[in-house]
């Protein structure tokens, strides 16, 4: 996130549903402390089933997605953003689902000759 973004309003999207709630409240508690401290407008949302409302309320411009896991990983939140229309980190929903489904994921791995270890 460059300069570009330093006169919007960022939010720090953190917490979320899945097993790596802690992991991802941490990560992202870090990470608004630091943009923060760099200058950027940062607001902090705690995720949940209600997070598109809260997107919309706190009328945010870009996301950074601190979220790890089932939700925050796998495209599903990313498919909320693209249908938002709000800019976010990370990679898209595409390659999101993808890397969570590890037997997908290798499989295309295999199919392009890559290495990578047996089953």
């Amino acid at each position: 996130m460059k300069g570009k973004f330093r006169r919007k309003r960022v939010a720090v999207v953190l917490g979320g549903m899945s097993a790596e709630r802690e992991i991802s409240q941490m990560t992202g508690e870090s990470v608004a402390r630091v943009l923060s401290e760099r200058g950027y407008n940062v607001t902090v949302i705690r995720a949940g089933r209600d997070l598109p409302g809260r997107l919309t309320t706190a009328r945010i411009d870009v996301v950074f997605n601190a979220l790890h896991g089932r939700y925050g990983e796998d495209g599903c939140v990313q498919g909320l953003f693209e249908i938002m229309g709000i800019p976010y980190t990370g990679s898209g929903v595409l390659a999101s689902a993808i890397g969570m489904d590890k037997i997908a994921c290798k499989r295309i791995w295999q199919s392009l000759g890559l290495p990578t270890p047996e089953w």
